[in-house]
């Protein structure tokens, strides 16, 4: 089971950092990723890190700005969140695979960007 966290009300402009942890089985062994759902638009794919971080991919709506991450001794992916924007606002998912939409995700966690 995956559970995100961290989210909430941040301005934009300021910074967040999301974190995901894994219960029943350990992320080491998989590459881990990042997915979002904002209001009105569809699932859209944000960062993925391979098992051993050693490769990180992401969006090009948030490259240069997010910084994906992970902790495999806590067991934890983390999402470090530069200057967000409004656009960035959405509930944020972890998911047990690098980009594949129809992997398991778990419990989102919604963060709010202000303007």
């Amino acid at each position: 089971q995956l559970q995100a966290f961290g989210g909430g009300l941040v301005q934009s402009g300021g910074s967040l950092r999301l974190s995901c942890t894994a219960s029943g089985f350990s992320l080491e062994s998989y590459a881990i990723g990042w997915f979002r759902h904002a209001p009105g638009k569809e699932l859209e794919w944000v960062a993925g890190i391979w098992n051993d971080g050693n490769y990180r991919d992401y969006a090009n709506s948030v490259r240069g700005r997010f910084t994906i991450s992970r902790d495999n001794a806590k067991n934890t992916l983390y999402l470090h969140m530069n200057t967000p924007k409004a656009e960035d606002t959405a509930v944020y998912y972890c998911s047990r695979t690098f980009n594949d939409f129809n992997g398991p995700r778990g419990q989102g966690t919604l963060l709010t960007v202000s303007s």
